[in-house]
C-alpha cells in the first residue's frame, strides 16, 4: 500500500537534525512504526515474535549489540526492555551525534525503576495521534491554520462534507488502515476491534495488572458519554455502579483511567488560563476526551445512522474529531489546545495557543445558522473579558463546523465559520 503522507514527518525530521533520539509514542494502530520506517535506516523489532526472546536475553546482558546499525536505527515497540532507555542516552552521549535513533512505543513503560536518566538533551519527543482529515484526503485543506495565526483578513475555502459523510467519518476514525479501505464496513470494523482488543487485553498489559474486561468496557462506555465533559471520577463511578457491586470505587475508576492515558486511548484536555480583566474564576478540572472519536462510537456500539437520529451525541463526539484534528494541526505550528470554562459557566471548546503566545479561540458546531450564532456570541463574550495590556489580543474567533460548503468570515463581527473539512495546518 502507498504511504500516506503524516503532517508528523517534518516534526520527526526536525527532531532528528536537533537531538540524538526521537521517542514517538501514540495508541496502537496509529501509524508509528509505519511513519518511523520512512526515515530509519535500520530497524529493531522487540515485538516480533521470532526474536522477542533473544533480543529481551540481549537487552539484559549484551544490549549495545542491539544498538548496532545503520543510523537513525528504529527500536519499535522499546518499553519491552525499559533498560533501552538509558542504553540509547548514554550511546548518544559517546557517538556525540544527532540523529541517531528513533525509538517508537504504544504504551508508557511500566517499570521505569531502571530508568536512570531524564534524556534531557538527548531525547526529543513526538506524540503521533490518528490520521487527521487532511492526512486521509477527506479535508480539502483550503483553510490553512498557520496562516490563519499570521493573518486572518482574508479566508476561502470549501468542504465537501455532508452530514451523512461526517457521521461515516466520525465512527470510522483515523485509523490508517480504516483510511486505505475501499469497503465502507471493513473501515468501520478497525475501530471496533480496536476498542475489544484494548478490554481484552491492552489495559491489562500495560502494567501486567489483570482487570476485568467487562468493567473497562463499562468504564469506556461512560467515558463516551462524557465526551466534551469535565466528569470527575465518582460522575463516571455513579454512572456505571448500577451494574456493578458496590465495592467498585473511585480508586478503582483512577487505576483504570490511568492504565488507559498509559495506552494513549484517553487524551483529556487541559484547561487554558489566560489573563482577564475580571476576578473570574476559572475551572481547572480536565475536559474528557478518547484520542479518536471512533473509540467512543465504538464502545457505545454506534453507527453512522445512529450518530444522525441522535444530533445531541453526535455533536458531542464530533467535538473529539475536532480536538484531535487541531491537537495535530497545533503540533505542526508550536503550540497546544486547551479548553476554557470559568464559574460563569463561559465556555470555549477549544483554544489553541502558540509558543510565542499567539492563541485562537474556537467554539465547535455541527452546523446551522443557529448554533454558529450561539457560537460566535460565546466567542464574542470571553474574548471581551480577556486582559489584552497583559497578553495578546486573540488571532481569530472561529466557529469550526462539521457540514457548511464554504468557509467564510462574517461582515458582522468578524469570527470566521469554517468547516472542518476545509481545515488543515
Amino acid at each position: 500500500m502507498d504511504y500516506k503522507v503524516r503532517i508528523a514527518d517534518n516534526i520527526l525530521a526536525d527532531k532528528l537534525e536537533a537531538m540524538g533520539a526521537v521517542i514517538i509514542e501514540g495508541p496502537k494502530y496509529c501509524g508509528k512504526t509505519t511513519m518511523a520506517i520512512q526515515q530509519a535506516k535500520s530497524v529493531l523489532s522487540m515485538a516480533d515474535p521470532d526474536t522477542k526472546d533473544q533480543n529481551l536475553a540481549m537487552a539484559a546482558t549484551n544490549i549495545k549489540r542491539l544498538l548496532v546499525g545503520e543510523t537513525p536505527r528504529l527500536i519499535d515497540e522499546w518499553q519491552i526492555a525499559p533498560q533501552f532507555w538509558d542504553a540509547v542516552r548514554n550511546e548518544v552521549d559517546k557517538r556525540r551525534k544527532d540523529g541517531q535513533f528513533i525509538l517508537t512505543g504504544s504504551a508508557v513503560p511500566p517499570n521505569t525503576g531502571d530508568i536512570f536518566h531524564s534524556g534531557t538533551g538527548r531525547m526529543g519527543w513526538l506524540r503521533l495521534r490518528t490520521m487527521t482529515l487532511w492526512e486521509s484526503g477527506d479535508s480539502t485543506g483550503d483553510v490553512s491554520l498557520k496562516s490563519l495565526f499570521k493573518s486572518s483578513d482574508h479566508i476561502d475555502g470549501g468542504s465537501n462534507i455532508d452530514l451523512d459523510k461526517l457521521a461515516f467519518l466520525v465512527c470510522r476514525g483515523g485509523w490508517p488502515k480504516a483510511t486505505l479501505n475501499e469497503s465502507e464496513k471493513a473501515a468501520l470494523i478497525q475501530a471496533k476491534e480496536y476498542y475489544e482488543a484494548v478490554t481484552r487485553f491492552d489495559i491489562s498489559r500495560v502494567d501486567n495488572v489483570q482487570r476485568d474486561p467487562e468493567l473497562a468496557k463499562r468504564l469506556m462506555r461512560s467515558y463516551a458519554r462524557h465526551q466534551g465533559t469535565r466528569a470527575s471520577a465518582k460522575t463516571i463511578l455513579d454512572d456505571i455502579r448500577s451494574n456493578e457491586s458496590e465495592e467498585l470505587s473511585e480508586n478503582t475508576i483512577y487505576n483504570y483511567i490511568k492504565a488507559l492515558k498509559k495506552i494513549f486511548v484517553i487524551e483529556d484536555s487541559l484547561a487554558w488560563n489566560p489573563n482577564l480583566r475580571s476576578k473570574t474564576a476559572i475551572r481547572t478540572s480536565d475536559t474528557r476526551y478518547f484520542s479518536d472519536p471512533s473509540i467512543a462510537t465504538a464502545a457505545l456500539g454506534l453507527g453512522p445512522n445512529d450518530l444522525i437520529n441522535d444530533l445531541e451525541t453526535f455533536g458531542l463526539i464530533f467535538e473529539a474529531l475536532c480536538v484531535r484534528d487541531l491537537r495535530v494541526y497545533a503540533d505542526a505550528i508550536e503550540g497546544a489546545v486547551y479548553h476554557y470554562r470559568d464559574s460563569s459557566n463561559l465556555e470555549c471548546d477549544a483554544v489553541i495557543h502558540l509558543n510565542n503566545g499567539s492563541y485562537g479561540l474556537i467554539e465547535i458546531k455541527l452546523g446551522g445558522e443557529g448554533p454558529i450564532n450561539t457560537g460566535a456570541e460565546t466567542l464574542k463574550t470571553l474574548a471581551d473579558k480577556i486582559d489584552v495590556g497583559r497578553m495578546k489580543k486573540p488571532s481569530f474567533l472561529m466557529v469550526l463546523t462539521g457540514i457548511g460548503d464554504y468557509a467564510y468570515k462574517r461582515p458582522s463581527d468578524g469570527v470566521l465559520v469554517v468547516p472542518i473539512g476545509s481545515l488543515r495546518e
